[in-house]
């Protein structure tokens, strides 16, 4: 034990601390209790060795958040690389989470040691942490911790991952607890108004009918057969409405007073209110039960599986058990007395009200559970961990549960499960490739409206900005307006003209240089034409340099700008080019007139 240090993770850094008397502590631990209480002698025994604080509120969030996941931070590992002896073979390590400290000796390689001496030594480091420490308060040390108990906390609740199913399990609470407040305030407004009107009772069935009926009748006496047709929107028959009104004028009820008709007609409004947002909310957990589990809710039903999955706390709870406590799952008490009693354990749980098992016979109920609680551990698996949410291994499932139902009644076999499954998984990858043809679809709409978007934006401040420049026209002179409109003429005349000009460029380039390798051949043929040539070519650049000031001037007078200036010089250029390309066609001439 000699060489023991001791890793403390405090809220505000790491600490480590070096144990020096180990041996006698460890043999005697009612010695280290008493050592613990007192500051002088504990600090006596445990000595600080090195401190690192933490840089922010976020890094002491990270590193917390890393080793309750039992993965070693990076402030962590270079802490114990820089202070902890790992050159000293005798040095260990005492943790007391066993999962950062497989991290830590995966990584480093450090000897860890546990049990009661470590587990004493750091009780005493949390009492006289912040007398061991220089410069930390109590008072820091315990709003350090405060602190970072309420963001740890509110990023648990912040990144939960089964926020999906928390709304699934509150929503089959509160329609269970509904089911049971308005089975209870129909009775109770059964009693009530059956003072008034007891032939109601017998007519009328349904909890939510009868109240909508006693808010609208009221005063019996006051019923008459012109209001026939309400009573027949809602009691949906005819032949009821009827019996209600003549059952009305031979009633043996009670008379009752105003106020006390006005109180039976408000706490009906309430219980029918209460059916109505019964029903929405069963609407809702549909909804959740097709988005979150689309399987289970095939397989088994949107209640069954909302049922299923606030039992077990969540759905990987649910998809992490086997399908043997599925199966009894919801019925806890039962199995439990029975295995006091040595008795018949249950064949079903919460399974049972499904339609299966009801349709089962009593033999097969057994088997038939079983066989369900199986295909629904499958289905909840397959909801919690695909990528895609789809129904399809539900229905396939579904199908089979009823082969199987089919098989204990008439002997049909049913289906191989490889065979469902290879049809499942092939539906499965269909709707997959569909469901992403139909996203990218959505999205290249989305861009588009965006775009369309911005474009009308774009086109309505030019909208805007143009009448600006229609009322400035309107203000100035009729001479004014005769100018511009006389100036606007001559440039699109001119522009027409530089268009015609660079067609005519154009040809007179191809031409060149289709003549170009005329020239070159003629002057590889004779070498006395050359000096002709030369001669005739300074003739040229002087035709070229008395041409273009003739023609610069005539761009002058225009009203262009710099372009049509540069238009001119090229058409100048291409002009001499064509003279000058004109002489080898005279020196094959003289070469034909020589040889004759």
């Amino acid at each position: 034990m000699a060489g023991l240090h001791v890793l403390f993770e405090h809220a505000s850094g790491y600490a480590l601390f070096r144990v020096e008397e180990t041996e006698e502590i460890g043999m005697l631990l009612p010695t280290v209790e008493k050592s613990v209480k007192s500051y002088e002698k504990f600090n006596s025994t445990v000595k600080l060795v090195a401190f690192s604080p933490f840089k922010s509120g976020t890094n002491a969030l990270d590193n917390c958040n890393a080793i309750s996941e039992g993965i070693l931070h990076d402030d962590l590992k270079v802490f114990l690389e820089n202070n902890f002896p790992l050159k000293k073979k005798k040095a260990t390590l005492g943790i007391a989470d066993p999962k950062i400290g497989s991290a830590i000796q995966e990584e480093l390689g450090i000897p860890l040691t546990g049990g009661d001496v470590v587990l004493e030594v750091l009780r005493g480091i949390k009492l006289h942490f912040h007398l061991l420490v220089r410069g930390l308060t109590e008072t820091s040390a315990s709003k350090a911790q405060l602190g970072l108990g309420h963001s740890y906390s509110r990023a648990k609740v912040k990144f939960n991952v089964h926020r999906a199913d928390n709304m699934i399990i509150q929503s089959i609470s509160l329609l269970d607890q509904l089911d049971k407040d308005i089975n209870t305030f129909s009775m109770r407004i059964r009693e009530w108004y059956s003072y008034h009107f007891p032939e109601l009772v017998k007519i009328v069935n349904d909890n939510y009918m009868y109240a909508r009926l006693a808010r609208i009748i009221g005063d019996r006496k006051l019923l008459k057969e012109d209001r026939l047709e309400e009573l027949e929107e809602i009691t949906m028959d005819s032949a009821k409405a009827e019996a209600i009104i003549q059952s009305a004028k031979s009633s043996m009820g009670m008379d009752i007073s105003p106020i006390d008709l006005i109180n039976i007609e408000t706490f009906a409004s309430r219980v029918v209110s209460l059916a109505e947002y019964r029903k929405s909310l069963h609407a809702y957990l549909q909804g959740k039960m097709h988005n979150v589990a689309p399987n289970l809710s095939a397989l088994i039903g949107e209640q069954v599986g909302a049922r299923l999955i606030s039992h077990a706390g969540s759905l990987t709870n649910l998809a992490k058990y086997p399908a043997s406590t599925v199966q009894i799952l919801g019925a806890e008490k039962a199995l439990f007395r029975a295995l006091k009693t040595r008795g018949n354990t249950p064949k079903y749980g919460l399974i049972f009200h499904s339609t299966f098992i009801g349709r089962a016979g009593a033999k097969n109920k057994g088997r038939i559970s079983r066989y369900l609680a199986n295909k629904c551990s499958i289905a909840s698996r397959v909801d919690c961990f695909a990528d895609v949410p789809t129904d399809v291994i539900g229905n396939k499932l579904r199908d089979q549960v009823e082969e199987r139902l089919s098989f204990y009644e008439t002997g049909t076999a049913p289906r191989k499960n490889i065979d469902v499954m290879k049809e499942a998984l092939s539906e499965m990858n269909e709707m997959i490739a569909k469901k992403k043809k139909e996203d990218k679809k959505k999205k290249k709409k989305r861009k588009l409206t965006e775009n369309g978007d911005h474009n009308a934006t774009t086109d309505g401040a030019e909208e805007e900005e143009t009448p600006v420049k229609k009322k400035k026209k309107k203000g100035q002179s009729e001479g004014e307006q005769s100018a511009a409109d006389i100036s606007l003429n001559q440039s699109t005349a001119t522009d027409g003209e530089g268009e015609g000009k660079k067609k005519k460029k154009k040809k007179k380039q191809s031409e060149t240089e289709a003549t170009v390798t005329e020239t070159e051949v003629s002057q590889n043929e004779s070498a006395v034409a050359d000096g002709d040539s030369e001669g005739k070519k300074k003739k040229k650049k002087k035709k070229k340099e008395t041409a273009e000031p003739e023609q610069e001037e005539e761009p002058a007078q225009a009203p262009k700008k710099k372009k049509k200036q540069a238009q001119a010089l090229e058409e100048s250029m291409v002009l001499a080019d064509d003279e000058g390309e004109a002489t080898p066609k005279k020196e094959k001439k003289k070469k034909k007139k020589d040889k004759k």
